[in-house]
C-alpha cells in the first residue's frame, strides 16, 4: 500500500489529475489508432472538402476531403513513438553520463563534465539537422536528436544531485555493507533523484512533442507519408485565412498535450518527493498557527 502511495497523491493534485488524464487519452487514442479510425486518413474525397465539423466528419475536412480527427488520431501514434523514444534515449544518456559524472575518478568526472558543457550548447533543431543531413529527416532523426539534447540536461541537472547524495550516510552504510556502486546507485542514489529526473524527463518528453512538430513542419521530421500533426499544421496553414477553424485542431491538440505532460511532471515531483510533502505540510501547519494566533485578542502574530 505504501508502494502506491505517490499514485494517491497524484490523483489528489488537480494539476496531476489534469495531466495524468491528458497524457494517458492520448495513449489510449494513439492504441485504438492501431485498430480503428473513423476514416483512412490518406483517403481524399474531393466532394467533401473543407466540410464543417459535423457527422460523419466530426472536426471537418482539410482541402483534399480528408477527416481531420482521423489525421489527428492517426498522428497521435507518430507524437507517443516519438516521445517515448526519445524519453528512453534521453533517460539512458542522461543517466550514463551523470553516473560517470558522479561515481567514477577525478579526470573521468571533469572529462564528462567538459563532454556535457560542450554538447548542451548545441539546440536540438540544430542537432536534428545535422543528423538530418547524413541520414535524411525521418522520424528517427527526431527521437536520436531529442534524445541527445535533453539526454545532457538530465546528465546536468542529476549529476550534482547524485554527488550530494553520494555523502549521504545512508550511502556510505550502504557501501560499509558491501555494497558495490552499481548496487548503491540502483538502491539508494537513483531513487534519492528520481523526483529531478521525472520533471527533467518529462519537460524533454513534452519538448519532443513539439520538436516532432517543428521538425515534420520544416521538413526534418516525419516523411509526408507519415500522419504528423507538425505536417498537417504545415498543410493547413495556407488556408487559415479562409478556413480558420481547421488549423485550430492540430494545434490545440499540441497544445494540450505539452500542457499535459509538463502538468503531470510536476505533479510527479511532488507525489514522489516525500521531503517536499513534508516541508509543505509542516508550512501549511506553521501559516494556520499563524492565523489562529492572529485571531485571539491580545496576541501578535
Amino acid at each position: 500500500m505504501i508502494r502506491f502511495l505517490w499514485l494517491r497523491r497524484l490523483w489528489a493534485s488537480s494539476t496531476g489529475r489534469f495531466g495524468l488524464i491528458v497524457v494517458a487519452a492520448i495513449g489510449i487514442v494513439a492504441l485504438v489508432s492501431l485498430f480503428w479510425l473513423p476514416f483512412e486518413p490518406k483517403r481524399v474525397d474531393i466532394a467533401n472538402r473543407w466540410a464543417m465539423p459535423s457527422w460523419p466528419h466530426v472536426l471537418g475536412t482539410d482541402g483534399s476531403g480528408r477527416d481531420i480527427l482521423s489525421l489527428l488520431m492517426a498522428g497521435a501514434r507518430t507524437t507517443v513513438w516519438v516521445a517515448a523514444g526519445a524519453g528512453v534515449v534521453a533517460t539512458l544518456l542522461g543517466l550514463a553520463l551523470a553516473a560517470l559524472g558522479a561515481l567514477t575518478a577525478r579526470w573521468l568526472r571533469e572529462t564528462v563534465a567538459v563532454i556535457v558543457d560542450i554538447l548542451i550548447a548545441f539546440p536540438v533543431l540544430l542537432i536534428a539537422m545535422m543528423i538530418s543531413a547524413v541520414w535524411g529527416g525521418s522520424l528517427w532523426v527526431v527521437i536520436v536528436s531529442v534524445g541527445i539534447g535533453f539526454g545532457v540536461n538530465i546528465a546536468r541537472v542529476t549529476r550534482p544531485e547524485l554527488r550530494r547524495v553520494l555523502h549521504s550516510d545512508f550511502v556510505l552504510a550502504g557501501r560499509a555493507n558491501g555494497l558495490t556502486p552499481f548496487q548503491n546507485l540502483w538502491r539508494h542514489l537513483l531513487p534519492n533523484v528520481a523526483p529531478v529526473f521525472i520533471v527533467q524527463l518529462s519537460w524533454g518528453m513534452a519538448v519532443a512533442v513539439l520538436a516532432e512538430a517543428g521538425l515534420s513542419y520544416l521538413g526534418f521530421g516525419a516523411p509526408p507519408t507519415e500522419p504528423s500533426w507538425g505536417l498537417l499544421l504545415k498543410e493547413l496553414q495556407d488556408y487559415i485565412s479562409v478556413h480558420p477553424l481547421s488549423v485550430v485542431w492540430p494545434g490545440a491538440t499540441i497544445t494540450i498535450t505539452v500542457l499535459g505532460l509538463n502538468l503531470l511532471g510536476d505533479a510527479l515531483r511532488d507525489a514522489t518527493d516525500p521531503t517536499l510533502t513534508r516541508r509543505r505540510a509542516s508550512g501549511s501547519r506553521a501559516d494556520a498557527a499563524r492565523a489562529a494566533a492572529a485571531h485571539q485578542p491580545g496576541v501578535i502574530a
